[in-house]
């Protein structure tokens, strides 16, 4: 028993000492030289000899987004350098056709503290209604608002939060609400990088949420995807409306479009609970708002991560080329980066070889 107990032991210590990383032996050993001169025409490709080894090789160009300098991130400071907004927005009929009008305007705050728990907290910060500097659509063609400027909104150290404000008015009164889309809603920087306006945030990241005032009992059919956001107003519910006939066949458990057997099922179709119309409830035909709020957005800084190499190799399996060919098509001064790396799962050593490269007409 001795014996084993110390048989097993040995065994532990074995398998322990066994554990050690995985080492680079050597270090990446490869030059870079150009075919020729050192200057181009934009269109032309560039040759680039290899020579040496090294388990895998990328490239960065020096061109903007693809540039050594910032592969660790890069980071763009806009502050005091304005703040543009535009979008694009459509209103249509919805089911049944609406007639409203005023029901959409675009709003902004820097004093919203960020609770989109209920409308009463929205509502309770300092909006600054800004939609007539806008062009908005007036059918269900999406029409260009014209790209703002809103610096004056800014308030030095604090986000800017920017909501789409929906007023449903009684259906019965006001005639029936009608759907209102934005789509490209994106702010700029006066600002320019690779010939483009600085983007500060866009439809997708500017993360907008719906606050809806009567999310239980008269629920907006409001919804947001990642390229639209739609204000849409609560379902009037109508006293003559089929749904509330208790006699409708669609109560009717016996009716065939439940039956499997029947030639008229509808596959997934499950009866609904039947509700009466309740002539006193208030939500039947209410007044309220939905808004879809923006999140914080900071108009000082723009991070957009880091600059990404283009892969010459792959693998230490694969011999390394002896040549590698790019084209520039954008005439200007470049620093060339090839940086070779010979890895483990432990460990990497790498080095980097600069060429520099001018690109003319």
């Amino acid at each position: 028993m001795k014996l084993r107990y110390h048989l097993l032991l040995f065994g532990l210590f074995a398998m322990v000492s066994c554990q050690k990383n995985l080492v680079v032996k050597n270090a990446p050993d490869f030059t870079v030289a150009v075919d020729a001169a050192t200057t181009y025409k934009a269109g032309d490709p560039v040759v680039f000899n290899l020579e040496g080894n090294a388990d895998v090789i990328s490239f960065y160009s020096g061109e903007i987004f693809r540039d050594y300098t910032f592969r660790e991130g890069r980071e763009v400071d806009v502050a005091g350098h304005g703040l543009n907004l535009g979008f694009r927005s459509a209103v249509a009929p919805g089911t049944p056709a609406g007639t409203q009008a005023n029901q959409f305007s675009i709003l902004a705050s820097t004093d919203f503290n960020g609770n989109y728990n209920d409308l009463a907290s929205v509502k309770s910060a300092t909006w600054t209604d800004i939609t007539s500097r806008f062009t908005l659509g007036t059918s269900a063609t999406f029409v260009a608002s014209g790209t703002q400027d809103v610096s004056d909104l800014l308030v030095a150290g604090k986000p800017i939060y920017f909501a789409l404000k929906y007023i449903n008015r009684p259906q019965l009164d006001n005639g029936f609400a009608r759907q209102w889309m934005v789509e490209s809603f994106t702010l700029t920087s006066n600002d320019s990088l690779n010939n483009a306006p600085v983007v500060i945030s866009d439809q997708v990241h500017t993360g907008f949420r719906i606050v809806d005032e009567n999310p239980v009992n008269a629920p907006a059919r409001s919804t947001i995807t990642t390229t639209r956001v739609t204000l849409y107003g609560p379902v009037y519910k109508d006293p003559n409306d089929p749904i509330y006939d208790e006699n409708n066949p669609i109560f009717d458990p016996k009716n065939p479009i439940y039956d499997p057997t029947s030639p008229q099922y509808v596959l997934g179709a499950q009866v609904p609970e039947y509700i009466p119309y309740d002539q006193n409830s208030p939500y039947n035909d209410p007044q309220s708002e939905n808004w879809a709020v923006s999140g914080p957005v900071m108009a000082d800084k723009v991070d957009y991560g880091i600059d990404k190499p283009v892969s010459v190799t792959s693998g230490i399996y694969l011999a390394n080329p002896t040549v590698y060919k790019y084209t520039y098509n954008t005439p200007g001064t470049y620093k060339a980066y090839f940086v070779g790396s010979n890895n483990t799962i432990d460990e990497t050593k790498s080095i980097a070889r600069e060429v520099n490269i001018t690109i003319t007409p």
